[in-house]
């Protein structure tokens, strides 16, 4: 076997590169190693091109195996991996994001990256490892590709920046970024950003940057080494021009059209409408395929050139606001009327509706993931419909892109959402997009703030999200704020910022140009700061704080501490008396091994009658007490007597001698009422009992 391999101290441990011919039919593969995490990458690409005018055809998969945990999961009857986790999706659409501009744009081959976690060691990440190992297993393989990238993750351990921080870590860091980039002209360029804080200052995102540089140039420069031992030649990539003719006749016909196009108010519409109007028009020239594919792909350029000189050189929008300006907004809490929370936030033709659902502590997420293996409280769901652009399409399950962008918001809300011990309850939220018109995932984020203030959820703060553009020509560049149709389709960046008015709480950054530098960078944070106060002025008009009540359809949550040792009598034996008081009371009930118990019904009194049977099932009887106990069973030796739920008590027959009894099968019947003391506990919990009175004639119960 021929392999090579390749090492450099990266943060506190060395990275490890292995290229070897394990997978010899493959265009390339990596194998990628820190501490005891490895990561496998292939490349493949199809021998045919193919040409498509509107996306590059690149697929990326993340794959989790259980096995590199040393786990065995699944269902009783399904041991095997099936569908991708929720964070392997958006492991893949990491990997995506930062790989994607870096394309050229005449290679028009299908391609497809899969990055296999084939060992886990629980304290590093595989995530960046697939960023790192998808880059070189590129820039190796014989297909054109502008890299190389590096690709870190920035924590706060200890009040300073740490790369690469373990799980433990960052379980306990208020900051979570993940930056790729690339390097241009001696300049590092961040192509991609991805993180989730703890609400804090944009300086800080941008002084992460700056402390991840050296080891991003480090990375990039390692990689290039490596290309030039082992990377494979290059294809060559014959650029499919159009007729030269053709192409003036198609510039000379769009003339004005799309620039107006641009400007109208119905945009997607009117350019819609000029792309089947040229579709006619080399139709009725009889050109073939290639030339319609080639066709639309000028459309598109010639689409951008619009937008650009709009923009950069007219200094205008489209919709002419000014370039910090957002569109109008709207906002409305607790429009439906039997739901436990709802919101709704409009900015311009994007509209989101987001429900919230309260319910018990059972009715958590369980995770049983490579990685993540526990609960899961706090969910938020995001759907996508068709209607939401005018389309018709097959409805099915949730998209990545759907999958994303709800895990996105989540991380986004997540730091303001009061802690268990302080709310109890499950809480999920669904946005739907009613219409689509630019940064939907950021609109999610202020209806899902609404949703939960509306439901009575103590959060912190109210968050919100905006998306910034970019039109960049060689030094020239202009920064958009909330960006919308063609400004997002045709523009150079989409940059998400989320938070409350103390600072950020998560950002997601792509581009379609190499990167952007320090400088864009910080402009772009404050200006999404700015925003972000604005929306957030607008959303406190309509609802400034918490409701007071939660919904009357919310569930009630009552607690109750219990001596741990007594949980095994609220179960019961097979779990009977706890079904017996659920069924009973209809209510859910969740016990913590601390014996904290949740009681939780739709219906207070319901919960209050479940509780006052726990307190009785768990009460500590003292000495000398006194209770009406019923007889549950007869031996020579005396009677078990029943004084509280489920806590039973030995009237020994020593104990009736003096009441003249010397067999208690004569004296008591099962089901009979006794008065009975408490004459004394031992150390194991049993119970004693005297006669409280002299009996009275035999009561059958």
């Amino acid at each position: 076997m021929i392999s090579h391999k390749f090492e450099k101290k990266i943060g506190e441990k060395n990275l490890i590169f292995e290229i070897n011919d394990l997978a010899s039919q493959s265009a390339s593969s990596v194998f990628v190693r820190y501490g005891d995490t490895l990561v496998f990458v292939t490349t493949n690409f199809s021998k045919e091109e193919i040409i498509n005018p509107e996306f590059f055809p690149l697929s990326v998969e993340y794959e989790e195996k259980f096995y590199a945990a040393g786990k065995i999961r699944g269902s009783r009857y399904i041991k095997r991996e099936t569908r991708p986790s929720d964070e392997a999706i958006c492991n893949a659409r990491l990997v995506d994001r930062a790989i994607r501009p870096l394309f050229p744009e005449d290679l028009q081959r299908e391609v497809q990256l899969i990055a296999t976690v084939l060992s886990w060691d629980g304290e590093n990440d595989p995530d960046v490892l697939a960023v790192l190992g998808a880059s070189l297993s590129l820039l190796t393989s014989p297909l054109p590709w502008q890299g190389p990238l590096g690709a870190v993750r920035v924590g706060i351990v200890n009040g300073e920046f740490k790369i690469n921080p373990t799980y433990k870590e960052r379980e306990e860091s208020p900051f979570d970024l993940v930056i790729s980039g690339v390097k241009r002209g001696g300049e590092i360029l961040i192509n991609m950003l991805e993180g989730g804080f703890e609400e804090v200052k944009e300086e800080k995102i941008a002084a992460a940057f700056e402390f991840a540089k050296p080891y991003l140039e480090a990375l990039i420069d390692f990689k290039e080494e490596i290309q030039k031992k082992v990377g494979k030649e290059k294809i060559k990539i014959t650029p499919k021009t159009l007729d030269p003719f053709l192409e003036k006749e198609i510039k000379e016909w769009l003339g004005q059209k799309l620039k107006l196009a641009i400007l109208e108010k119905n945009t997607k519409g009117k350019i819609e409408e000029i792309k089947k109007e040229l579709l006619n028009f080399l139709s009725e020239k009889k050109r073939d395929s290639l030339e319609i594919a080639l066709s639309l792909k000028l459309f598109k350029k010639e689409l951008t050139n619009a937008l650009n000189s709009l923009v950069l050189k007219e200094k205008k929008r489209p919709d002419g606001r000014k370039m910090d300006e957002i569109r109008e907004m709207y906002c409305e809490a607790g429009l439906l009327p039997r739901t436990h929370g709802s919101g709704l936030f409009c900015r311009g033709e994007t509209k989101a509706l987001s429900i919230l659902t309260l319910g018990a502590p059972g009715d958590v997420q369980l995770l049983e993931g490579m990685e993540i293996v526990g609960k899961k409280r706090f969910m938020h769901h995001y759907n996508f419909p068709p209607y939401s652009t005018g389309e018709i399409k097959q409805v099915k399950g949730p998209s990545r892109r759907e999958i994303g962008h709800g895990m996105l918001a989540e991380r986004a809300l997540l730091p303001v959402i009061p802690s268990f011990e302080d709310f109890p309850y499950t809480i999920r939220i669904v946005t739907e997009i009613l219409s689509s018109n630019g940064s939907t995932s950021m609109a999610s984020c202020c209806s899902s703030s609404l949703a939960l203030m509306d439901a009575g959820v103590p959060i912190k703060r109210p968050v919100a999200g905006i998306a910034l553009g970019l039109i960049k020509e060689g030094r020239d560049y202009q920064i958009l704020t909330d960006i919308q149709g063609p400004e997002d389709q045709n523009g150079d960046m989409d940059f998400k910022i989320a938070g409350t008015k103390e600072g950020v709480t998560a950002v997601q950054m792509d581009v379609k140009i190499d990167g952007i530098g320090e400088e864009i960078l910080k402009e772009c944070l404050e200006r999404g700061r700015q925003a972000r106060l604005e929306i957030l002025k607008i959303m406190e008009e309509v609802l400034p704080k918490p409701r007071e009540t939660l919904s009357p359809f919310a569930p009630r949550i009552l607690t109750l501490q219990i001596n741990p040792e007594k949980i095994r009598e609220v179960i019961g034996p097979g779990g009977k008396t706890i079904n017996e008081i659920i069924e009973e009371c209809g209510v859910s009930i969740d016990i913590e091994p601390t014996g904290k118990i949740f009681v939780t019904s739709e219906k207070e009194e319901a919960a209050k009658k479940a509780i006052a049977w726990i307190k009785n099932i768990t009460r500590e009887v003292k000495v000398g007490e006194i209770f009406q106990g019923k007889v549950k069973r007869i031996f020579n030796f005396g009677a078990v007597i029943e004084i509280l739920p489920n806590q039973e008590g030995l009237l020994h027959v020593s104990k009736l001698k003096r009441f003249g009894i010397k067999n208690p099968k004569e004296a008591f019947k099962v089901g009979q009422i006794v008065p009975v003391k408490v004459a004394s506990v031992d150390e194991n919990g049993k119970i004693n009992l005297s006669l409280a009175s002299v009996l009275k004639p035999k009561k059958q119960i």
